[in-house]
C-alpha cells in the first residue's frame, strides 16, 4: 500500500495502550515553523525593555492559551480527535505543573534582584534552551519507552513518590533558595562575574575583560531549575501520550507562554494556597495511570476531566480560605 495513502493514525496492535501516529516530516516542518515564527514575535514585541503591566500580561496569557488550544485542531484534522485529546492531556498536564515553575523565578529573581524589565529577556531565553532540553528529554524518553515498555511503570512510581512528596512539603523547598548560589558558582567557574548591569546585555566588557552580567547569571540559574522541573514534567507526559510529536508539541506551546504567566502570577503565590496539592495529586493521579498502564488504560478524557478538576478544586478552596482570612478579625 502507497505511504501516501495509508491512514495517518494507526495503533501498533490491538492492545495498544496510547496512539502510535504516523507523523509525516511536513508535520514536524509546520510544528517548528510555528513555535519559530511565535517566538520570533514574542522578541521583537519585547524588543524594548519594559515592565509589562498586568494588563499586557494578561492579554498575552490569553493570546498563549489560545495558540495552544488551536494548535489541537491541527490534531483533529491531521489524525483523529483522540489525537487532540491526547495532545490536550499533555498540554493541561504541562501547564498545570508549570505554574511552579513561575513561583520559582519569582523567588530567584527576588533573590538575585534582578529588574521586573530585564526578567522577560531573561525568560525568553530560558524557556529558548528549555524547549532544546525538553525536545532531548522526550526524544530519549521515547527511545527507553520502545524499547522497554517496563520503564514506564518506573516512571509511573517515581512520579507518585514525587506527587505525595510536593503535597506534603506545600512551602517553598530549600534548593529553591540555593538554586542562585549554586548557578553563579557554575558560572562563576567558566568567566568573571560582574555585580552591576549593562542594559540588556548577557555580556559586557569590565577593565578589558570579558564579563558575565547579572542577566547571564540569572538565565544560567532559570536553565538549571528547569532541568529540576524536566525530571518531573516529561515522565508526566509520558502518562498521557507515548508520541514524541504530541508530547512535544504540548511541552512547546505549554512552555512559550510561561513568560506571560509569569507576569500575570508572579505575586500572586499566597492567594494560591492549595496549588502545591493540586500540583502533587496531578502527579500522584498521572503515576498511577502511568503504572497501572500494562493492566489497565484509563481513556484520555477520563484523564482530561480529572486534571481539570483537581486544578478547578484547587481554585475553589483557595478562594474559599482568603475569604476565611478575609473575614477572620486580626
Amino acid at each position: 500500500m502507497n505511504r501516501a495513502l495509508s491512514v495517518p493514525l494507526a495503533k501498533t496492535d490491538p492492545d495498544a495502550k496510547f496512539l502510535d501516529l504516523d507523523v509525516p516530516t511536513w508535520a514536524w516542518v509546520v510544528l517548528l515553523v510555528c513555535v519559530v515564527a511565535l517566538l520570533a514575535l514574542d522578541l521583537w514585541r519585547h524588543r524594548e525593555a519594559h515592565a509589562p503591566t498586568f494588563g499586557e500580561a494578561a492579554r498575552e496569557s490569553a493570546f498563549w492559551v489560545f495558540c495552544g488550544l488551536a494548535f489541537s485542531l491541527f490534531f483533529v484534522f491531521q489524525f483523529s480527535g483522540e489525537a487532540a485529546g491526547e495532545y490536550l492531556g499533555v498540554y493541561l498536564t504541562e501547564k498545570s505543573l508549570s505554574i511552579d515553575n513561575v513561583f520559582v523565578w519569582a523567588l530567584l529573581f527576588s533573590s538575585m534582584k534582578i529588574p521586573l524589565k530585564y526578567q522577560h529577556r531573561v525568560l525568553f531565553w530560558g524557556i529558548f534552551g528549555a524547549l532544546i532540553l525538553r525536545g532531548i528529554f522526550i526524544f530519549l524518553g521515547a527511545a527507553l519507552v520502545e524499547r522497554f515498555a517496563v520503564v514506564l511503570v518506573f516512571f509511573g512510581v517515581f512520579l507518585i513518590y514525587t506527587g505525595l512528596k510536593i503535597m506534603r512539603h506545600t512551602e517553598g523547598d530549600e534548593t529553591d533558595e540555593n538554586a542562585p548560589r549554586a548557578g553563579l558558582k557554575l558560572l562563576r567557574r567558566f568567566m568573571p562575574v560582574s555585580d552591576d548591569f549593562d542594559g540588556q546585555k548577557f555580556l559586557t566588557n569590565v577593565n578589558g575583560v570579558r564579563t558575565a552580567t547579572p542577566l547571564l547569571a540569572a538565565l544560567v540559574v532559570v536553565e538549571t531549575t528547569d532541568v529540576v522541573f524536566a525530571v518531573d514534567s516529561v515522565p508526566a507526559s509520558f502518562g498521557v501520550a507515548n508520541d514524541p510529536f504530541t508530547i512535544l508539541a504540548a511541552n512547546a506551546f505549554a512552555i512559550m507562554g510561561l513568560r506571560a504567566m509569569y507576569f500575570l502570577l508572579a505575586d500572586a503565590r499566597e492567594r494560591f494556597h492549595y496549588l502545591s496539592h493540586a500540583l502533587g495529586a496531578i502527579l500522584l493521579f498521572v503515576g498511577i495511570k502511568l503504572s497501572i498502564t500494562p493492566w489497565y488504560h484509563i481513556d484520555i478524557y477520563v484523564s482530561l476531566a480529572i486534571i481539570i478538576v483537581i486544578m478547578i478544586l484547587a481554585i475553589v478552596f483557595s478562594v474559599w480560605k482568603n475569604r476565611q482570612q478575609a473575614d477572620t478579625p486580626s
